[in-house]
């Protein structure tokens, strides 16, 4: 889960949007809402990876910098953030039953995915796999 100071300074370099992911490139780190997933996800020119969290979920919290650094890191892929309780229906298309989830997607469509805290070097080999796939 992003701090709020930290979901704050994202709205503020994407551009003060909730959703909004300015730049094309990879390596970037947003929120994306019910609203905003077809464009940041769905027809993203680069792979992204949601994470799909909620704020009361402990290892959602945990997992979320480490998703973060991964991206940032490889920098060829983006991270959307997605609140399954104010994006209930998001969270039900995509049988979300379990905190934390992350999915990744290319082309539009999922590629892989996992649930759970996993260790950094497995989130880390798991961002290059969605690109090198």
């Amino acid at each position: 889960m992003l701090s709020t100071l930290t979901r704050t300074a994202f709205r503020t370099a994407y551009g003060g949007a909730r959703g909004r992911c300015m730049s094309t490139g990879g390596g970037r780190v947003f929120e994306t809402t019910a609203e905003t997933f077809d464009r940041d996800v769905l027809k993203a020119q680069v792979p992204t990876v949601v994470d799909f969290y909620a704020n009361w979920c402990q290892p959602c919290k945990m997992l979320s910098p480490i998703l973060a650094k991964a991206v940032e890191k490889d920098g060829r892929v983006n991270l959307a953030m997605l609140n399954v309780d104010e994006h209930v229906e998001l969270a039900r298309d995509y049988q979300i039953t379990s905190l934390p989830t992350v999915i990744a997607f290319r082309d539009g469509k999922p590629v892989n995915s996992f649930m759970g805290l996993r260790p950094p070097n497995l989130i880390e080999q798991f961002v290059k796999d969605t690109v090198d796939e």
